[in-house]
């Protein structure tokens, strides 16, 4: 029976926590990855400093612009930065909604909320590579000294969650959809460990389920409403760090990712951009149509669900599903449809413009 703990064969480098793994290379090729990982993020830090900044500028330049040039502009930021990172992203599904702008609204395409689980600074620039739209942000980010900057030229709409500032905040949202922008929300409220995705709040949901008005009500309690058969459709995403050096990710490297409660952003920045490469996996689900539910709590509650068993599936290594979703395809933009359907819709839509044309002349 053995009556005392192994000793280690060779004395651990002083400085070393008696907790640390000891590895199986030799110390000086510790020393040339851990350098090698640090000169690694000192370039791409001074990449982020030259792109950020010259490219936000440009941005600002675009934004008196008319038509749909800024939010094709802040894709290509979001792109190039998570290409300078060396994030790949993957992406299983199918975009609902189109660029956006008012030519959009007035062709009938309804605008769309893209809800996604929230486990990192990385959500942003990840979902504005693939989405045309705006962030809505916690209002505290607005104060930031640059993130609220870039913030603003980025076109974010800032909540405060105040009882005080709800109608007038919900009243933004929605015309900023009706104008033309399609928006992402994160409602668990705040970001996780990744391990789980949190409870969504239906508060979110209230900008696509608008309550009705009883006869009788004042009218001016919703001074910003959908047009019949415009209001927004919602799309679930599911959203996981799965790979880092071509291996999967276990739950003990998601912090490498994971940025939530107290953590310090410069540290988790430093520490990630040290990796040379990783992946993401987004899951574009199914849509759901907000008019086909009875309540904003099952369409929170239905989003919720179709997001974490997304997020379950590529945690857990298994084949990713879409989740299917309710909506009629009548109200899809031509982008989702299939090619034949698609054709069809857009042909129909264009001889429906062309006779409303000559209706107007005569």
């Amino acid at each position: 029976m053995r009556t005392k703990p192994d000793q280690p064969t060779q004395p651990l480098p002083s400085g070393t926590p008696a907790t640390a793994p000891i590895s199986p290379l030799p110390s000086w090729v510790d020393t040339l990855a851990r350098r090698a990982g640090e000169a690694r993020s000192a370039i791409r830090l001074a990449g982020l400093l030259v792109w950020v900044p010259l490219s936000v500028g440009f941005e600002a330049c675009l934004l008196p612009v008319p038509g749909t040039a800024k939010i094709r502009w802040t894709r290509v930021i979001w792109g190039v930065l998570c290409r300078i990172i060396g994030l790949h992203i993957t992406v299983m599904g199918k975009r609902v909604g189109t660029v956006g702008g008012i030519k959009a609204r007035k062709r009938g395409e309804r605008p769309v909320i893209y809800i996604s689980n929230h486990m990192s600074w990385l959500d942003v620039p990840v979902l504005g590579t693939l989405l045309p739209s705006v962030f809505v942000a916690k209002g505290d980010i607005e104060k930031w000294p640059v993130m609220g900057l870039v913030s603003h030229i980025g076109r974010t709409i800032f909540v405060s969650r105040q009882r005080s500032t709800t109608g007038r905040e919900r009243d933004l949202m929605i015309q900023r959809m009706v104008e033309g922008d399609n928006l992402v929300l994160f409602p668990e409220g705040t970001s996780s460990d990744g391990s789980r995705v949190l409870p969504f709040m239906s508060a979110f949901f209230a900008i696509a389920k608008l309550p009705k008005l009883k006869e009788g009500m004042d009218k001016s309690l919703l001074p910003v409403t959908y047009k019949p058969g415009m209001a927004p459709l919602i799309q679930p995403i599911s959203l996981v760090y799965d790979q880092l050096e071509g291996l999967p990710i276990s739950r003990f490297r998601r912090p490498i990712f994971s940025w939530y409660g107290d953590m310090d952003l410069g540290p988790h920045v430093w520490q990630l951009l040290q990796w040379k490469r990783s992946r993401v996996t987004v899951i574009l689900h199914e849509p759901l149509d907000p008019d086909l539910f009875a309540s904003r709590k099952a369409l929170a509650q239905a989003t919720w669900k179709a997001v974490a068993d997304g997020c379950a599936d590529l945690r857990q290594n298994r084949e990713p599903r879409i989740q299917p979703g309710r909506f009629s395809p009548g109200s899809l933009p031509a982008n989702f449809l299939p090619v034949h359907i698609k054709k069809t819709k857009l042909l129909l839509d264009r001889t429906a413009s062309f006779f409303a044309s000559l209706k107007k002349r005569t």
